[in-house]
């Protein structure tokens, strides 16, 4: 109980006003380091539109690394299978409930692979929707529908999840719509404008929700 009661202050030491985000690099096979330009593309827009201060260049976390409580946030995407052992889950779990922060975007494949690590991490807790009259989706920019539907995989509706731990939303899951493909290189997806925008102020909410959260 001692270690746990200590946790948040030492997160909040580590990061010391920090606004880093960093990607998850997570074992399994899974390519973790998908959609490369993704998050530069979308620190570049969370620090021009809504005053962050984010690095511009995107660091790598491992899940078992104590380096993690160093970022607020960190963000983990892909196509595959996702495996955290047990030290990792126990640091994964410690981070969180600490202060942290972490965004999974679905790149197509990852949702049976996330939902049954996460059960290791958090066997209590379940990912429940999140109503559209969240905070997540009301900060800088509104999406009165809830999540936007940015790329289509299987022509089911985009879907936002969460992992609340003692009412605070731990884990903000994007199913089925894949916000990271939205935050790409235009040329990459060739997205229409209107939907690149609606994926980057998305993503501009979730960062604006956890560093304020």
């Amino acid at each position: 109980m001692k270690q746990l009661f200590l946790l948040p202050i030492i997160f909040s030491f580590l990061c010391s006003n920090a606004q880093d985000i960093a990607i998850l690099k997570y074992g399994g096979g899974g390519d973790w380091y998908a959609n490369p330009t993704a998050l530069p593309n979308l620190i570049a827009f969370t620090n021009k539109t809504i005053g962050t201060s984010i690095a511009k260049n995107s660091k790598t976390v491992d899940i078992g690394s104590e380096a993690i409580f160093g970022f607020p946030m960190v963000f983990m995407t892909g196509h595959g299978n996702v495996y955290f052992s047990d030290t990792e889950t126990q640091n994964l779990k410690k981070y969180l409930i600490s202060g942290g922060f972490l965004h999974i975007s679905d790149n197509y494949g990852m949702d049976t692979y996330v939902k049954r690590e996460f059960k290791k991490v958090f066997p209590e807790l379940k990912f429940i929707e999140i109503p559209s009259t969240h905070s997540i989706y009301n900060q800088t920019y509104k999406f009165p529908d809830g999540i936007p539907k940015i790329h289509e995989h299987d022509k089911k509706p985009a879907q936002g999840y969460g992992l609340f731990y003692n009412g605070r939303l731990l884990v903000f899951y994007d199913y089925e719509t894949d916000l990271s493909d939205g935050w790409e290189d235009e040329i990459i997806h060739n997205n229409p404008k209107n939907v690149r925008e609606k994926a980057l102020k998305m993503g501009a909410n979730i960062i604006e929700y956890a560093f304020k959260n």
